[in-house]
């Protein structure tokens, strides 16, 4: 059973209509080191961990799913207003082009999402240690994104996912010692 609250996981304020910062936010919404991609990685690979940490990637993977929410948030908030001749200008032509306002998962390139993005490789431990290093490499990209604004309200927001993205990597490896550690005393998973 899921129950959703109809609020944002932490606010997000903008103090400008920016679309440039919003194409190079998109990147975190539909793009290989992104949100969905995380989304999707965990809630795949947890049917082939063992039991002891298979809770922790269901609460990171829907946890992903709020932080996709945010971005959302933060790129209709960042163009909401413009003109598609603002958009064109900052880069954003063919996504207007192809889905008008509507937010679409690309990349800040504009390269549609695609599965490739995240891995399930069936064994707990190569699993694992790929989703510690989506949540670092999402976490370089949110200090990336934090240093390409001047919005502190905005990076209020992606100071607080790039937080979540440290938290993951640790809870990540907490389960990685788990795993060995049971490993160790059973010979099997």
């Amino acid at each position: 059973m899921w129950v959703y609250e109809k609020k944002l996981q932490y606010p997000v304020r903008v103090s400008k209509c920016d679309p440039q910062m919003a194409k190079l936010l998109i990147e975190q919404y539909g793009g290989a080191d992104g949100e969905l991609a995380a989304a999707l990685r965990y809630l795949n690979q947890r049917y082939t961990l063992p039991d002891r940490v298979i809770g922790l990637l269901t609460d990171i993977g829907t946890e992903e799913f709020a932080h996709l929410e945010m971005i959302a948030t933060m790129v209709y908030k960042l163009t909401k207003d413009v003109t598609p001749m603002q958009l064109r200008e900052a880069g954003l032509g063919g996504h207007f082009a192809d889905h008008g306002y509507d937010l679409y998962p690309h990349n800040a390139a504009g390269t549609p999402f695609m599965a490739p993005y995240f891995a399930a490789k069936g064994d707990p431990i190569t699993d694992l240690y790929e989703d510690i290093a989506a949540e670092e490499k999402a976490r370089a990209t949110y200090q990336w994104l934090i240093e390409m604004t001047d919005d502190v309200d905005l990076q209020d927001s992606l100071k607080f996912l790039r937080q979540r993205e440290v938290i993951h990597a640790i809870r990540f490896r907490e389960a990685v010692e788990i795993l060995k550690e049971y490993n160790d005393t059973q010979r099997v998973f």
